[in-house]
């Protein structure tokens, strides 16, 4: 309650429109579960947030946390690269569909690999204690692996960062489930691009396309 009023404060904000359980840790057996979320449903009848939103990493929080919560929307990491939270039959997707829960994607652009930024002759140099430093997936082994079907990519869509952003991002938002997209961005060409492909939604083609390229 305090931060979400803090918050109130800081933002000169008279609501909050999604307000967020930032990840599914509530404590040993989850002791903490229960008053949190009544709190959360008190502050969304003094009408200081409008939706509930629910951050996890993996199914077993979401399958947990859904029926419980009951939020408006969930959050997670997804991308071409990884779409399990919403492909057919997954665990979540099954929960969305039950509870009619949109979902919010970040890092959709799979920290820059599917605009081709990086490749096995040119791996990413990360600044000591970056959490980024140490995952397999930036390692030149499977930079390598990533390289012919990223030009598979650029080959469809076109070799730009607006046009490879483009099939990204709406890669994830042709998923009905998916109500928006979270990109990052450093700059204001990377914002710009980001926005590029707002109004070219995919066509079914172009979608089956992108799923197929990159299943394991």
């Amino acid at each position: 309650r305090h931060q979400c009023e803090q918050s109130l404060i800081n933002l000169k904000r008279d609501y909050i429109d999604l307000y967020y359980f930032h990840h599914g840790d509530f404590g040993e057996n989850d002791k903490y579960l229960d008053d949190a979320i009544e709190i959360m449903y008190k502050l969304r009848e003094e009408g200081k947030i409008r939706l509930i939103g629910q951050s996890a990493y993996n199914h077993d929080d979401f399958v947990k946390l859904i029926p419980k919560v009951k939020p408006d929307a969930i959050q997670s990491m997804a991308s071409a690269l990884n779409d399990g939270i919403v492909r057919d039959g997954s665990p979540t997707r099954k929960m969305l569909d039950e509870y009619n829960v949109s979902f919010v994607a970040f890092g959709p652009v799979a920290q820059g690999l599917l605009l081709g930024k990086y490749h096995q002759g040119n791996p990413p140099q990360f600044d000591a204690g970056d959490h980024r430093a140490n995952a397999e997936r930036f390692k030149p082994e499977n930079l390598a692996k990533l390289e012919p079907k990223i030009e598979k990519l650029k080959n469809k869509f076109g070799p730009s960062n607006q046009e490879l952003s483009r099939a990204a991002l709406q890669y994830l938002l042709f998923y009905k489930q998916v109500g928006s997209v979270i990109p990052g961005f450093r700059n204001l060409d990377q914002v710009k691009s980001n926005l590029s492909g707002m109004d070219n939604p995919l066509t079914e083609e172009e979608f089956n396309f992108i799923k197929n390229l990159f299943v394991e």
